[in-house]
């Protein structure tokens, strides 16, 4: 390695050890399954060709032992490049936008955020642009091997994650004082202490901060003890959320106080599963999809125990305000899904022209100042006027306890407006000023759950209007045909089959036509939650007109929003889509299918029928796309469980192999 002082390979720890030396002993403790020391890039190259995860690390580097672990289990990315705040002499400075590495070195366009911190793990789908990264870098400079590597890498638009570290410590070092004073700050953090710290996250909502980040580790540091892993947890919370849920249903107080309190410790316990996955290091993409899946059907369960409570107390239409806030919620989250998206793709795009300065501009700005200001009363009052999860289940377990599930119901429903009304007008005027396509970047079809017959009709159109504005017609059709639907539930003599008949007819057409459409306008990531109102909308509208019990109708939207959750968690999660998808008909052979069950005169039969056959299908294919699933799907990208072999460089690099 090319440094401003002595060569890293005659630097020596305090105990006499060659840096080098106790670098390789300590990449093996991290999992590596191979060291490998090399002073060539082209054996980089070569090794990238092995389609193994590599972890590139200059010798120079002076950390505790969990900094590489973390880097190399962390499961945010594919390619991640370690982050620090202090620099040597030929380190790298770069710049970061939302996590992600988006300039080093001369490419910078302003003030860097930070340096190179001599340790890069690439994943196998990037080995090939390293490959050719190193083959091209240039002569050596003031620079190391390795930096010189990530500028080249950078610039080949490799999306790289910024991984910084907090409470471990890490520091590259160019002189015998510079080892000694980095070996002490390392000697004064306890390395477990720390980690258990940092399996809380690091900004989370008001409640889960103040009311369960405080004690819950240690629970957490129980849970590894005894060997509970983060999906057992997980089944635990799910538990305690259907026993509240029960609770909740019997409706007399001491059940719904009991159940407040069962309701609060299964956040708890929901809290804990990530904190276990982070302190062990346990991550899978199976586990954070099990998460993901089993926090939304543990939620509209509790909403499903609260609506049989109102309706048991006599206090009014429970199931109506259930299905409600179910939508409510699970439209909300589709918003946030492809929002969160949109955002992390914006890193990787130009800035749009003509977007500078503009209200989108100035609100981005001002939410950034707002997030930093960590603590502060704006910080928390925008972190809770969201609505997060947190909040929702203290507002629960609050108010059933003290008043009744109608209060609940209700409360949760007008907090949820406000809170989708303050996101949805700030998000859409932000994404104009961004104008990033995101839903370009994806199979739209798959994303936007169509049908043979919408796929059709999308084949089959020349001109029309952009997909947004088709999804709005349908979301406007749905709605009116519930209006309607109401309306002679009341006593409104209408003809029913012929409005049910226009209202889907459009609804199919307008929704159809935008299947075959390109997805590239500023606002067309909200296609997909406006086409799941659609549906929705629709669904309740057939069921009010055909007098479908409540529970019936919860049940089949329960159903199909846990299989429009399936698709975003997959895409959150980077996993592959779901087997047997197309047996769920999509939204289009739905629809289709609820029109002519209501024709037929047999709308219940359908409605309990189709929410049976979606269960079974989705629980069927989820079942055996995870059971066939490699290893590697099932895992996080660097996960422990696979063989990692990892390269220490003479002139100061690392890399490492991920199998």
């Amino acid at each position: 390695m090319l440094t401003a002082a002595a060569p890293a390979a005659q630097l020596r720890t305090g105990d006499g050890v060659p840096l080098r030396e106790r670098l390789t002993t300590q990449l093996r403790a991290a999992g590596a399954r191979e060291v490998v020391v090399t002073t060539e890039l082209d054996e980089v190259a070569r090794l990238a060709q092995s389609g193994e995860t590599l972890l590139l690390c200059t010798e120079d580097l002076v950390a505790h032992t969990a900094v590489l672990r973390h880097l190399v289990t962390s499961p945010v990315g594919p390619t991640i490049a370690l982050v620090l705040t202090d620099g040597v002499v030929g380190a790298a400075a770069l710049q970061e936008e939302r996590g992600q590495v988006t300039a080093v070195g001369a490419g910078l366009s302003g003030e860097p955020t930070g340096v190179f911190g001599g340790a890069l793990r690439v994943g196998p789908e990037d080995l090939p642009t390293l490959a050719n990264a190193a083959r091209a870098v240039e002569a050596p400079g003031d620079a190391s091997a390795l930096d010189r590597l990530l500028t080249r890498f950078v610039q080949a638009d490799t999306t790289i994650f910024a991984h910084r570290i907090r409470l471990l410590v890490a520091h590259r070092v160019t002189d015998q004082p510079g080892v000694v004073a980095a070996e002490a700050a390392v000697a004064a953090v306890d390395s477990d202490a720390a980690e258990l710290k940092l399996s809380v996250k690091e900004k989370d909502d008001f409640f889960t901060t103040y009311f369960v980040s405080t004690w819950s580790p240690y629970v957490t540091r129980l849970a590894a003890r005894i060997g509970l892993g983060p999906s057992g947890v997980t089944a635990f919370s799910v538990l305690f959320a259907i026993a509240a849920a029960v609770l909740f249903a019997v409706g007399d107080r001491p059940a719904l106080v009991l159940g407040g309190v069962l309701l609060y410790l299964g956040f708890v316990l929901d809290c804990v599963d990530g904190q276990v996955a982070r302190y062990t290091r346990r991550f899978s993409v199976f586990g954070g999809w099990l998460d993901t899946m089993a926090d939304r059907a543990k939620e509209y369960l509790v909403y499903a125990g609260l609506a049989i409570g109102v309706e048991r107390a006599g206090l009014g239409n429970g199931w109506a305000l259930a299905i409600a806030a179910m939508v409510l919620q699970t439209v909300r989250h589709m918003t946030d899904t492809w929002y969160g998206a949109l955002h992390d793709e914006a890193p990787r795009r130009p800035r749009a022209a003509g977007t500078a300065g503009g209200l989108g501009e100035r609100l981005s700005r001002a939410s950034t100042r707002v997030q930093a200001d960590t603590g502060s009363l704006s910080y928390w009052l925008k972190r809770t006027v969201v609505f997060p999860i947190g909040e929702r289940w203290a507002l629960i377990a609050l108010t059933v306890a003290l008043f009744n599930p109608l209060v609940s119901l209700v409360a949760v429903l007008a907090w949820g407006v406000l809170a989708f009304a303050y996101t949805f007008a700030l998000r859409t005027l932000r994404a104009r000023a961004m104008r990033v396509p995101v839903m370009s970047t994806v199979d739209t079809p798959m994303h936007r759950d169509d049908g043979f017959l919408a796929r059709l009709i999308g084949r089959a159109a020349v001109r029309r209007p952009g997909p947004l504005p088709l999804a709005l017609v349908a979301v406007l059709a749905a709605a009116g045909l519930l209006a309607a639907a109401l309306a002679q539930a009341s006593g409104v003599e209408l003809p029913w089959l012929a409005v049910l008949a226009v209202g889907a007819v459009l609804l199919l057409l307008a929704g159809g036509l935008g299947s075959g459409a390109p997805h590239a306008g500023a606002l067309d990531w909200l296609v997909p939650a406006a086409l799941r109102a659609a549906e929705y909308l629709f669904v309740i509208a057939v069921a009010v007109a055909a007098g479908v019990p409540g529970p019936f109708t919860f049940a089949l939207l329960f159903v199909l929003t846990l299989h429009h959750y399936d698709l975003t968690a997959r895409l959150e999660k980077r996993a592959a889509p779901r087997p047997l998808l197309a047996s769920a008909l999509g939204w289009d052979g739905r629809v289709l299918l609820l029109s002519a069950a209501a024709v037929a005169g047999v709308t219940g039969i359908a409605v309990a029928a189709l929410a049976a056959y979606l269960f079974l299908m989705s629980a069927v294919g989820s079942i055996a796309g995870w059971a066939t699933a490699t290893p590697g799907a099932r895992r996080a990208p660097g996960s422990t469980d696979s063989a990692h072999a990892l390269a220490i460089t003479a002139d100061g690099a690392v890399e490492g192999r991920n199998g």
